[in-house]
């Protein structure tokens, strides 16, 4: 890495040195400035902005870790190298503990000093270029948006991806781009050159979703014809994203919590204890503090996976951010079918503002999608928006139901009778497709099938149009 000349403030109260560091500085590029004081040498801190400064231990008017910890207030973002009298190491290494990048001792030698200034320009360098890349990555996640909801999100993502929490949870509604959070802390994290590992806890039947978090050996169940690698193991050293983790079975919620306690996972079928290092990201749109209550969820697996909690706002909290998607998405379908990006006319940019978007982002992006490929390169008029996104008393697509029941009814029956309204409600906007519906509904497709099943809508040989065969 070729080092960047640098400007570098000499705080010494003893001139013959300042010069002799000032020549030797300059003749290698770098800009140097001197001050004889610590009232000085903050001023020119304050004055000259330095990339480096060399601060005495021992100064006339204030001690150098003095000085040091006033520089630290004045949120000074130069590196600083201590420089202490010969057996004062103690002073100097109380000064590395309060934020000094490094300290060398007098007498030392002119290129023992200038390889230290080297070294601790070239981490300077190395940690800018670190977070600019990792702050670029955070940009192109998909995080997009200027409201100050969003700004929040994306700070917070930055400071978890980089730390070492292990365990994070992501909230939100049904759209808001949770698996988009849990790339962007993968992508900005130290993990990233290791696997990104994704699996949808509501997607497959309870007997196989084991079998492919932590593995099966032949013959370990029927229809296991071969060893299965699990999806744990495939995630070592890197990132495993549980999506809708509410929806996880209770028996196999034990075995997570296992592994999340000490990293250790048997595979269906070995008499073998296995280990991963992998952080685990679980999202859910469910209300998991309820679902403990209502015992479907183990309490202590939801304090084990809740050491980081990020809540993504929905986005009729996002007013700001509308306007911005838009043009974000139009411009990315364009690409994709190689024409003009799609424009609103006013009226139609009003309506998209009103509009509270149940959906969220999703339904947003798929939106401009629809119109880029009906009206490639056009400009949309209001006329050209959905019923739902114009009709303000059309706001919410699933309605307050009236349910009359004869006679006294019991509470029961008629919560069951509302529920299974709303899910044919359901069914029907979404012309049948159970993720559409369960989305409508803000649950997952696997529980808005059980809830069919269990209202008699469907039985649980029956199945419904299938989104992927739209």
């Amino acid at each position: 890495m070729k080092t960047k000349m640098a400007s570098i403030l000499i705080i010494d109260d003893e001139s013959n040195l300042v010069r002799s560091l000032t020549f030797a500085l300059e003749d290698e590029g770098h800009t140097v400035h001197g001050a004889g004081t610590a009232a000085d040498g903050l001023s020119a801190a304050a004055r000259v902005q330095p990339d480096l400064i060399l601060l005495d231990l021992k100064l006339p008017d204030m001690s150098g870790l003095d000085v040091l910890e006033a520089l630290k207030a004045q949120q000074t973002a130069a590196q600083i190298i201590m420089i202490s009298a010969h057996g004062d190491t103690r002073s100097a290494v109380k000064a590395v503990k309060l934020g000094a990048a490094d300290y060398i001792t007098k007498p030392f030698d002119l290129d023992d000093l200038s390889m230290t200034i080297r070294a601790t320009l070239e981490r300077r360098q190395m940690a800018d270029e670190l977070a600019f890349h990792r702050g670029e990555t955070l940009r192109e996640s998909g995080l997009l948006g200027n409201s100050g909801a969003i700004r929040e999100l994306v700070g917070t993502v930055e400071r978890v991806a980089t730390s070492n929490a292990m365990r994070i949870l992501v909230l939100g509604e049904s759209g808001t781009g949770k698996a988009l959070v849990a790339r962007a802390i993968h992508s900005a994290s130290p993990r990233a050159s290791a696997p990104f590992i994704e699996i949808n806890c509501a997607s497959l039947p309870e007997q196989l979703i084991e079998a492919e978090l932590f593995g099966a050996e032949k013959g370990a169940y029927t229809g296991a014809h071969q060893r299965r690698v699990g999806l744990v193991a495939l995630a070592d050293k890197g990132t495993l994203f549980l999506d809708e983790i509410g929806e996880l079975p209770l028996p196999l919620q034990a075995k997570l919590l296992h592994f999340l306690e000490n990293g250790q996972y048997r595979p269906i079928g070995s008499g073998r204890t296995q280990t991963a290092d992998v952080r685990v990201v679980a999202a859910t749109n469910r209300d998991l503090a309820a679902a403990v209550v209502e015992a479907s969820f183990r309490e202590d697996l939801y304090f084990r996976l809740n050491v980081i909690q990020l809540n993504i706002p929905p986005l009729r909290e996002r007013d700001d951010d509308v306007l911005a998607l838009i043009e974000h998405f139009s411009r990315e379908f364009a690409r994709e079918e190689r024409t003009r990006p799609i424009t609103f006319s006013d009226e139609a940019k009003q309506a998209l503002l009103a509009y509270r978007w149940p959906g969220n982002v999703r339904e947003l992006k798929n939106l401009i999608e629809r119109f880029t490929i009906l009206y490639p390169g056009g400009k949309v008029d209001v006329s050209a928006l959905p019923r739902e996104l114009v009709s303000h008393d059309d706001m919410q697509l699933i309605k307050p139901v009236s349910v009359q029941l004869p006679g006294s009814p019991n509470i029961e029956d008629a919560l069951a009778s509302t529920e299974r309204e709303l899910m044919l409600n359901a069914l029907r906007e979404a012309g049948g497709h159970k993720g559409q519906a369960a989305e409508r509904l803000g649950i997952s497709r696997h529980a808005f099938k059980r809830r069919l099943q269990r209202l008699g809508i469907m039985k649980p040989t029956e199945t419904l149009v299938d989104d992927a065969a739209a």
